[in-house]
């Protein structure tokens, strides 16, 4: 027994009990954003923080939320918009080459600024989900989202008002914005492997992780298929509002820090 706990947590630095609480938090944040559509990885990405050293947190992040993400497309895979799909994966391509290559000047408070006023926007008025968005619109949510993930860690919320307007109900906006950062997330990995990050290590963990994380996603579903779509809509209006509200307070903070 002492063995197999060994390899469990041999790499990572981890106790037994710290292995267990992310292991806990990565199932209860997948039933999150699998009933929701997002939010859960921002619980997921805090509860890390408190345990884990920044230099290897976001990559092992990405790691959960790829599988996550993947594990919610294919549960729902009938429902996703695979039309929109190409010209979003086109525009992340884009999006992430400029965000490796350009030195922003722009301060990091005022991008974060600039999207939580761009996510209240598209979703509390009205005229933004009122009419569907074309094609060309998820090339631009793609690049965006992608650049903008260099930079803030803010892709969910961005690029969730598109996949919003452009789903009927709500299994297709949890199917379609789980495939956009499966797009996402895949390129920030294989960036993250350019650069040198030995996952090697923390695999036992992020084994962990992923299968609790994928239980999550189906019971998650369960929860989904069963809330009424009115009241779906207005819980993810206050998961978006809230997450607009964090940006703000990170960007005051950075401003003053």
């Amino acid at each position: 027994m002492d063995q197999f706990i060994g390899i469990l947590i041999s790499g990572s630095s981890l106790s037994l009990w710290e292995f267990i609480l992310l292991c806990g938090v990565s199932l209860i944040g997948s039933f999150i954003t699998a009933s929701l559509g997002l939010g859960g990885g921002a619980l997921t990405i805090a509860t890390m923080a408190l345990i884990m050293p920044p230099t290897v947190l976001v990559p092992l992040h990405g790691v959960v939320q790829l599988g996550s993400n993947f594990g919610r497309a294919v549960l729902l895979k009938k429902h996703v918009l695979y039309k929109v799909l190409p010209m979003f994966l086109v525009g992340s391509l884009i999006g992430i080459i400029i965000g490796g290559k350009v030195v922003v000047t722009l301060p990091i408070f005022l991008l974060q600024g600039i999207l939580a006023i761009f996510i209240l926007y598209s979703t509390w008025v009205p005229g933004f989900t009122a009419q569907k968005p074309k094609k060309i619109a998820f090339f631009g949510a793609g690049l965006v989202g992608a650049f903008t993930t260099m930079f803030v860690g803010a892709t969910g919320p961005v690029v969730a008002p598109f996949a919003l307007a452009a789903s009927e109900v709500r299994q297709q906006f949890v199917a379609t914005h789980a495939s956009f950062m499966t797009i996402h997330h895949s390129f920030k990995l294989i960036a993250f492997g350019f650069l040198g990050f030995a996952f090697g290590p923390y695999i036992p963990l992020l084994i962990g992780l992923l299968l609790f994380g994928f239980a999550g996603t189906y019971l998650g579903k369960i929860m989904l298929n069963r809330l009424p779509e009115k009241l779906f809509r207005s819980l993810l209006k206050a998961v978006l509002t809230i997450m607009a509200g964090r940006l703000i307070y990170d960007a005051v903070q950075s401003a003053i820090g």
